[in-house]
């Protein structure tokens, strides 16, 4: 029998991947679409329990084949019904996924890497430094850990998990075509079946990235703003360094061009108490938003103990709110969820080995080009 090691894992399989490697073992490639509905709609894991394939495919699958995801080392729910699952990946670290209850919606926050290169500052991922991008598998696997976990009827049309977005550890774009593969798998039907609009990827700004992006996905797109000029955003997020907001604007409106349908870009402003939250900073977003078809979701810092920021006052989230709805804006304030378990925007932690350091170097090595 193979080694697990030298095993090949299916979880991470998009269907056209999964159909070559049908084919590549000699079986015909509608296997992949019988493999993968057992992998993603039954939460199954061993190959004798797919009845549906023949005795012989079922064993040369345990043989060459296996179907693993994260192990989960730690569960939390919140007092709000917020569930936290941390997991362990290869080499070591551990990464955060959360899914976020709200009526009828279920949406589950997946993260992209070990850790975060981009540091900014008002995020507690990347204050603990990076280790590497995680596999299709690990990403995908989040998904397949929280639908297990909440699905009462696996295999049933409503899916407990109804909107995935990549606004986990990492940077999404900075792991390319490792999310890409994994946010094909969340929209086929042969996996998880949500609506294009109901995948948002959220970057910090990775332009040749993001570029690329709309070659190849059409999925909703936020942006990690959080300032209304590149002086402030300089320090607050420093890839702006690297890609100031006039190029990152420029980037949308291509993205937009490809999303049609009157698709509008998601903007994120985590809002931090006398910081960038005057009325001023207010005005200023109206200005330079007034050209970007977008809607804006305003976060209220989360605090965590490597920062000295503070949270905006109520007043003061709310009057900025309500410049931008004067302003002619679609304007809503994130609600808090999951901050007694850590769970809350910028607050996933995690643990990353061999912290690697802080620099523009992994951004320019990137598969963005």
């Amino acid at each position: 029998m193979t080694d697990s090691v030298n095993k090949v894992n299916l979880l991470g399989m998009p269907v056209e991947k999964l159909e070559a490697f049908f084919l590549e073992i000699g079986e015909k490639s509608f296997r992949a679409k019988q493999v993968m509905k057992w992998i993603h709609h039954f939460g199954v894991s061993d190959f004798n329990d797919m009845t549906d394939l023949g005795k012989a495919l079922r064993e040369k699958l345990s043989d060459i084949a296996e179907i693993r995801g994260p192990e989960v080392v730690y569960e939390g729910v919140s007092k709000d019904g917020t569930r936290k699952w941390v997991v362990k990946v290869e080499g070591g670290s551990s990464v955060e996924a959360v899914l976020i209850p709200e009526g009828k919606r279920a949406t589950l926050c997946v993260s992209s890497q070990a850790g975060c290169i981009l540091d900014c500052s008002f995020c507690s991922t990347g204050k603990q430094g990076f280790n590497r991008n995680l596999t299709t598998a690990e990403i995908i696997g989040q998904v397949w850990i929280a639908s297990k976990a909440v699905t009462e009827r696996p295999g049933a049309n409503d899916q407990a998990i109804t909107n995935v977005v990549m606004m986990g550890m990492g940077e999404p774009l900075l792991n390319f075509d490792n999310v890409v593969d994994a946010i094909h798998i969340m929209m086929q039907d042969w996996g998880y079946g949500i609506s294009k609009r109901r995948v948002t990827l959220s970057t910090a700004g990775v332009v040749p990235a993001l570029d690329k992006l709309r070659e190849v996905l059409d999925v909703s797109l936020a942006i990690s703003l959080h300032a209304p000029n590149d002086e402030l955003r300089n320090q607050l997020v420093p890839l702006n360094k690297k890609y100031p907001i006039k190029e990152l604007f420029a980037a949308c409106h291509r993205y937009l061009e490809v999303l049609g349908e009157r698709r509008v870009i998601t903007v994120e402003y985590t809002l931090i108490s006398e910081v960038n939250d005057r009325p001023e900073h207010a005005r200023e977003l109206a200005q330079i938003l007034r050209e970007l078809p977008c809607k804006v979701n305003l976060i209220p810092f989360n605090p965590f103990s490597l920062s000295d920021y503070k949270r905006s006052s109520r007043n003061a989230v709310k009057a900025f709110q309500d410049i931008l709805i004067n302003a002619g804006y679609t304007a809503t304030i994130r609600s808090t969820r999951g901050d007694d378990i850590d769970a809350a925007c910028g607050q996933l932690v995690g643990q990353v080995e061999d912290r690697t350091r802080r620099s523009s170097r992994y951004i320019n090595a990137a598969n963005i080009n």
